[in-house]
């Protein structure tokens, strides 16, 4: 091949330059060797080319895409991978470094490789590619192979270039000193290139190592919130996908793109990071008068006081009087049966629920009035004031302030996430994440936003959320729900205001509801749903 002339290096020059913002704006590794092996082979007017890169131990180099004009062969990259495709190993069976195939002899010596004639070299072995010649009926004739070292001089891969045509006459020649150069200049570029977008996939990969590090320190505090912590981001995900594909009016402009899903499953897996900060006792609290230990036993213990007394009241009046023991016994059985109707009444209201109502309320409190002796012949109530608050909480397990404390973990997760100098990709995590307790009609926490001061990606996720809280059975307060009662619930949150309409619409005509139940609700707990019975959806 004739060297070049000025104007025809200043275009290689150009093509380099051009390469050189590509590589910077190519994010997928396919395309971006691709796009390297595609220069390669118009920088030398090559007929064919091929790149490998090494293995994770770095003992072999891997075969990754091949371009060949002549057999119209495209295989890696954007076509079809390769079957069948041997990988070369870069040492032997003794360790030593593998110097017989060219490809290996270029990666461990980090050395390029020019070869005018194939058929006509001897040191190295050309038996495989002879045997492609054969087997392809194609003539290997020049070559020019050229390791791809990275800034440190690491080995990043291998790219090969076969028979240099000449642009005029069509036949194959040597590759030139020229070329070498320039093909050198191109895998020094290529190679950065790859450490980079390595570089940002072990980054973006120890980023959410780290998330997954918190959630398993809340999973430790609290392994029923843990499990909570991975299935809201896979909810989330799935009435995502449903969103994207959906041809609801009001959700045509909402289209994701690989970008947009990884920020909202990062959203997803930080959604509740705060509760990292949360008292366990409060997370973990799955009775009313729950702390460290349940405290209705010391309640059993002041009632087996009362039937103490009663009973030896009973004996001395017997013992004094022994004409009033009929009446005495009446008395002392009807007042152990009151005495266990109360303490079974505390212990069920001790367990919470839907909704206390307010006469059961009221005979909490008149319970607590009943006064009790202790071993210092000193007089109690047998509830205390604080006990009281607890067994006449309305709804759940959590006092007022218990709730308090409980909500606060999103002013919590907001915080922390908006500490963080989130890159350009990632800027919305923030807000999706924090957003899962707003409202639609403006009454959530902890900022009172309205449904159009949300995004569509915080609304997805307070369906997610409450959803999975609904049908999760792994909750120290509560039974999981079935689909039916779940959707039900979710349903009328759909009517009142409290969750977007449109994305509740989606959730169930998509059955986004079945694919989770599926994976992971309790066999048990996936009825057969009667879709013209949940409120709120329209078929």
């Amino acid at each position: 091949m004739s060297e070049l002339n000025h104007e025809q290096i200043a275009q290689r020059l150009q093509h380099l330059t051009e390469l050189s913002v590509a590589l910077n704006g190519l994010a997928d590794i396919d395309a971006l060797l691709e796009r390297i092996l595609q220069t390669a082979k118009h920088l030398t007017k090559a007929d064919g080319g091929t790149i490998y890169r090494p293995n994770k131990d770095k003992s072999r180099l891997e075969f990754d895409m091949a371009i060949n004009d002549t057999l119209q062969l495209h295989v890696g990259g954007s076509h079809p991978d390769a079957e069948n495709m041997a990988a070369i190993p870069l040492f032997d069976s003794l360790g030593n470094q593998n110097l017989n195939a060219v490809v290996a002899y270029a990666a461990n010596l980090k050395q390029s490789v020019r070869i005018a004639n194939v058929y006509e070299a001897d040191l190295f072995n050309f038996s495989e590619m002879r045997r492609f010649d054969e087997i392809n009926q194609y003539h290997c004739q020049s070559l020019l192979t050229v390791p791809m070292l990275n800034h440190e001089s690491e080995l990043i891969g291998v790219l090969q270039l076969i028979n240099a045509t000449d642009p005029l006459t069509g036949g194959i020649g040597a590759f030139t000193e020229t070329d070498q150069g320039f093909i050198e200049a191109l895998a020094s570029q290529a190679a950065i290139a790859l450490s980079n977008q390595e570089l940002i996939f072990q980054l973006e990969n120890l980023f959410e190592s780290l998330v997954n590090l918190i959630n398993i320190g809340i999973d430790e505090k609290s392994p029923n919130t843990g499990r909570h912590c991975q299935h809201v981001p896979e909810l989330t995900m799935m009435l995502a996908e449903a969103a994207h594909r959906s041809d609801l009016p009001a959700l045509k402009d909402f289209r994701m793109n690989d970008r947009d899903r990884r920020e909202l499953w990062m959203a997803g897996l930080l959604h509740d990071c705060g509760k990292i900060t949360t008292p366990v006792h409060v997370i973990e609290k799955s009775t009313k008068l729950e702390t460290i230990f349940d405290r209705i036993h010391l309640i059993d213990t002041r009632f087996e006081i009362l039937r103490r007394d009663l009973e030896i009241a009973y004996l001395k009046t017997t013992f004094q009087n022994e004409t009033e023991r009929d009446q005495a016994e009446q008395e002392l059985q009807n007042a152990l049966t009151a005495i266990e109707n109360e303490r079974a009444f505390l212990k069920h209201a001790n367990i919470g629920g839907e909704r206390m109502s307010d006469e059961d309320q009221a005979r909490v409190k008149q319970i607590a009035e009943r006064l009790w002796i202790d071993s210092h012949g000193r007089q109690h109530h047998l509830l205390n004031l604080e006990e009281t608050e607890n067994l006449t909480i309305k709804a759940g397990t959590l006092t007022v302030e218990e709730r308090k404390i409980i909500n606060n973990h999103i002013s919590v997760t907001i915080r922390m996430l908006e500490a963080l100098p989130w890159p350009k990709h990632l800027k919305n995590v923030p807000e999706y994440a924090g957003g899962h307790h707003e409202r639609m009609d403006g009454k959530g926490y902890p900022r009172g936003l309205r449904g159009d001061q949300m995004s569509i990606q915080a609304r997805i996720m307070a369906i997610a959320d409450i959803f999975e809280a609904l049908s999760a059975k792994d909750r120290p307060y509560k039974a999981g729900k079935t689909l039916t009662e779940s959707l039900h619930i979710l349903g009328k949150f759909s009517l009142n205001g409290h969750i977007d309409p449109d994305l509740f619409q989606v959730f169930v005509k998509e059955k986004v509801y079945l694919e989770y139940a599926q994976k992971f609700m309790d066999s048990a707990q996936i009825d057969e749903v009667d879709l013209c019975n949940i409120p709120g959806y329209t078929a």
